[in-house]
């Protein structure tokens, strides 16, 4: 009953104020303190003051919310657990995905054969001295891109 009559207090107030407000000619801003005092005599008006009232004083209210907020807290957990093993769902997504192009494009691709590859390039003499050549900076590339096939 307070509650009511407390929200339709600030909602008269509210719009008292809009209409000095449009007095000065401020329409725009007058229109939109209206809106926001109107919002408290809605609330009113659908029961949701009276359904806050009765949930505020309810020990069973308190405890279905004591219950949201511990599975708030374990899916947070996991969602934290995930991120430190690096594994999201984005993750997940790219694993499922490539396991199903690994298993249908890789039985239609037609065999090479060794007729398609590039000839391989000796590798460059290695520099002697304090001074590095650019052949020399890139010959541990090379090495690990023919290790890997590439």
């Amino acid at each position: 009953m307070i509650a009511e009559t407390v929200c339709a207090a600030v909602s008269v107030a509210g719009l008292g104020i809009a209409a000095i407000t449009a007095y000065r000619k401020r329409f725009l801003r007058a229109t939109r303190i209206a809106a926001y005092s109107l919002v408290p005599l809605g609330l009113v008006m659908t029961g949701v003051v009276e359904w806050v009232a009765d949930t505020a004083f309810s020990p069973t209210a308190w405890a279905g919310f004591g219950v949201l907020g511990a599975a708030w807290f374990l899916f947070m957990t996991t969602r934290a657990v995930e991120r430190r093993r690096g594994v999201t769902g984005k993750d997940r997504k790219k694993a499922k995905a490539s396991r199903a192009e690994a298993i249908a494009p890789a039985a239609a691709a037609p065999s090479l054969g060794q007729g398609a590859r590039p000839a391989a390039r000796p590798a460059a003499p290695r520099a002697t001295g304090s001074g590095t050549s650019a052949a020399d900076d890139f010959s541990d590339i090379e090495a690990i891109l023919k290790k890997h096939g590439i």
